[in-house]
């Protein structure tokens, strides 16, 4: 491929073109970086045979899952392909792609979409797997690793994650400049597929991680800690692997998926609105859709050099410099990250662009996703007040407890959507003042691409977390006999970086939710724009605004609102049914004469079955309603009412999705503070204490809210936004209601029906598992 020839051919100049030749060099480094972690993590040995048996289960389990889960999605994956194929051809190409590839413009766009569809969904599938078992080898490592420095520990655990960080960081780079290079202007029609693939993936590995690892964690903890009073990866725990499992799947894949999504659809909307400002911009300059391009490149380098001085924070020769844990050590390097791209985003928007106020807006991202960092540890740390405030209402019982909690969430959910506001009223100010409302959409979609500018950073803090909880799982199972003292000074090791990975899980998740409201937002801008082209082409009268007075708008606005309760319900009633079977399996071993006593070794494999089992049955009604919602209200109440069901669900979904992992996130940490303390039962104090069964049932309770139905709000609104847009042209030629119509809607929603009954109907263990009935049947 001549990389320089396309480029000129769209009508970059030289320095766009070397530009462009950068970024695409950026990628790879990116990619190349990862595979050098990974090598530093792999050379670190794998600990004792005890330690090794462990993590050899829960990487058996673990694979067994993600293998079972490709089966799953592949069909859905390949009927949607056909259909994206398909779709391009009901309404007239673009004028962008027909002025690019002429009268062959149509097949060029289906064959362009399909592929950066597969293409998308592959990428995501890849940072999801690879960066789940990434995760799975270091654990033991980082675990072994404990028993000699708190550094050598956390350096392996976040190096891991960084694996997974610069992975997001390079394949979502590469594939967005690569549809650029050979699409040019009609890129956006080829983005759209990319996007939704990933984002696709993402639901699916989201909603089904999630699942898993709460049902696992939510049985364990109320057999084993409640019931039983042995601690939380006790090895007589039947669920305990399926426990150690779930956070891989769930917080390594999941949120790889989730974050990776973000970071295209940012791409997607931001090169979409360029393109748009194109067409409106007097001098017609391609600055607007190669300045985002470059701003990603640069977030790149910052993140290498960001998360390369993490360890380097933790031992800082200088005293009052040196982190003190390693909570500080990530918030350092992040720091390290924003300084570099801000400061080179403002030479290239004075020397390039000739506008500084671009820079501003990646400045305002940036800003953001910083504020996010003390934003979200306030309401979840163990050091902050309202983690202590719910530690002091377990004195009380369960009840208070979770009231406490739940007015953690609340508030901490009213104070995220105001610092997305502000960075908003920040887009607005620098460019209210143009002639077109388009500058003020594309300013929020910049404000997006600088928020995402640090992924590396972003997911090497999550991926520590359940890298961290499994390393410290491990040695919980294979050192639960040794009492010398370097033991016991790795295992506080373990549990101090274990904490710290709930704080940064819990920060990740504020900055995935906010990060999707904003390119949830820019999806919503483009939704208007390519409506109001699409009707342009067909001779209808141009919308130029979605208006919530229209009683139409306003009835798909409160549609949209209820969208994410009700994904948020299904999906929580997943976890509880689930939850509900390890809970029994786990009780009926305990009943097995010597496993209380240790003599017996739990049958780990059957609960690693029913939590795979579970998740699969969940995921392919979720994603119907998710897919068929918004064409039944685009077809019913047409597109403008469709604009309104959009908004809706952003807002909802913003204000659900904070509200349930804050709150999930305090609960846990307010545990974890009780289990901290000396045990004293008279005293009430520590393990055992009726104040730390209190907080097991708020952690239990908030489980699922913050790692399986708060998470998955945030594929789901985008996956929404993306059929929106991608359904926009359809609708808007098919608006008149007809017979064929009609029977359209009535087929959409009879699935959307059907997906909803799916998803409320219970099941027992041997339908799940595929056993025998006691007729003899097989279920």
């Amino acid at each position: 491929m001549n990389i320089f020839g396309l480029a000129s051919r769209h009508g970059l100049n030289g320095f766009e073109q070397i530009a462009i030749l950068g970024v695409l060099l950026t990628a790879f480094i990116s990619l190349l970086y990862a595979w050098l972690l990974r090598k530093t993590v792999m050379k670190k040995d794998k600990g004792t045979a005890k330690m090794q048996e462990v993590w050899n289960a829960i990487r058996i389990g673990a694979d067994s899952y993600l293998n079972q889960q490709l089966k799953t999605i592949l069909p859905v994956i390949g009927a949607l392909t056909v259909v994206l194929f398909l779709s391009v051809y009901i309404v007239p190409a673009s004028r962008e792609a027909v002025a690019e590839f002429g009268a062959s413009a149509p097949i060029v766009i289906a064959i362009g979409r399909t592929i950066a569809f597969i293409m998308g969904a592959s990428f995501s599938l890849l940072v999801g797997q690879l960066g789940m078992r990434m995760a799975i080898q270091a654990n033991v490592r980082s675990a072994s690793a404990a028993r000699r420095s708190f550094n050598e520990a956390l350096s392996i655990a976040y190096y891991a994650g960084t694996v997974t960080g610069m992975l997001t960081d390079g394949l979502g780079l590469f594939g967005g400049t690569v549809i650029f290079i050979i699409f040019g202007k009609a890129a956006p029609d080829a983005l759209l597929g990319f996007g939704f693939g990933g984002t696709l993936l993402a639901l699916f590995m989201r909603v089904g991680g999630g699942i898993y690892t709460k049902a696992a964690d939510v049985g364990a903890d109320l057999v084993g800690k409640v019931e039983k009073d042995i601690p939380e990866d006790d090895p007589r725990n039947a669920a305990v692997i399926a426990d150690l499992v779930g956070d891989n799947v769930g917080d390594c894949a999941g949120m790889a998926a989730d974050i990776f999504e973000s970071y295209e659809v940012t791409i997607v909307a931001g090169l979409m609105l360029g393109l748009a400002l194109m067409a409106i911009d007097p001098s017609h300059s391609l600055k607007w859709i190669i300045f985002p391009l470059i701003i990603r490149a640069i977030g790149v380098i910052s993140s290498i050099l960001g998360t390369f001085t993490v360890p380097i924070w933790a031992k800082f020769p200088i005293k009052f410099l040196r982190a003190h844990d390693a909570e500080e050590a990530m918030f350092r390097s992040y720091e390290v990250s924003s300084v570099n791209t801000i400061a080179f985003s403002f030479l290239v928007a004075i020397f390039y662009a000739h506008d500084w106020r671009m820079a501003m807006l990646t400045s305002i991202g940036v800003g953001l996703a910083v504020a996010f960092n003390p934003l979200t540890s306030y309401f979840t740390s163990t050091k902050k007040t309202p983690v202590k405030e719910i530690v002091d209402s377990t004195r009380t019982g369960p009840a208070t407890t979770i009231l406490s909690g739940m007015s953690v969430g609340m508030e901490s959910s009213v104070w995220a959507l105001v610092a997305v506001v502000i960075s908003f009223i920040g887009a607005l100010a620098l460019y209210g003042g143009e002639t077109s409302a388009t500058y003020v959409l594309y300013a929020v979609a910049m404000i997006g691409i600088g928020m995402l500018s640090h992924t590396g950073n972003n997911v090497a803090m999550d991926s520590y977390g359940p890298i961290s909880d499994n390393a410290n799982g491990i040695g919980e199972m294979a050192w639960h006999d040794l009492h010398d003292e370097e033991t016991k000074k790795a295992r506080q090791i373990m549990a101090d970086l274990d904490a710290v990975g709930n704080t940064t899980k819990a920060i990740t998740k504020g900055i995935a939710i906010a990060s999707a409201v904003i390119a949830a937002v820019s999806l919503f801008a483009t939704f208007i724009t390519d409506v109001g082209r699409v009707q342009e082409q067909l001779g209808l009268t141009k919308i130029g605004a979605i208006r919530i007075s229209d009683t139409k708008v306003f009835i798909g606005f409160l549609l949209g609102g209820a969208l994410p309760w009700l994904f948020s319900s299904l999906s929580i009633k997943a976890v509880s049914r689930a939850a509900s079977l390890i809970v029994e399996e786990v009780r009926r071993q305990f009943r097995i004469p010597g496993m209380m006593e240790g003599t017996v070794k739990p049958d780990y494999a059957r609960a690693v079955g029913i939590s795979t089992a579970a998740a699969q049955k969940e995921l392919i009604p979720l994603a119907v309603i998710c897919v068929l919602m918004p064409i039944a209200v685009g077809l019913i109440l047409q597109v403008e009412a469709l604009g309104g069901f959009l908004a809706g669900i952003i807002l909802s979904g913003q204000l659900l999705a904070v509200y349930m992992a804050n709150a999930g996130g305090a609960w846990d940490n307010a545990k974890k503070s009780i289990e901290d303390e000396p045990r004293n039962i008279a005293a009430n104090t520590g393990k055992g204490s009726e104040r730390h069964k209190a907080a097991v049932v708020g952690d239990t309770v908030g489980d699922p809210l913050k790692d399986t139905a708060g998470p998955a709000l945030n594929p789901m609104i985008k996956v929404a936004n993306l059929v929106s847009l991608i359904g926009a042209p359809i609708l808007v030629k098919y608006s008149k209601m007809s017979i064929g119509i009609v029977i359209v809607v009535v087929v959409l929603l009879v699935c959307v029906g059907w997906a909803i009954r799916k998803s409320k109907r219970p099941v027992s263990q041997k339908t799940l598992l595929g056993e025998k009935t006691e007729t003899g049947a097989k279920s």
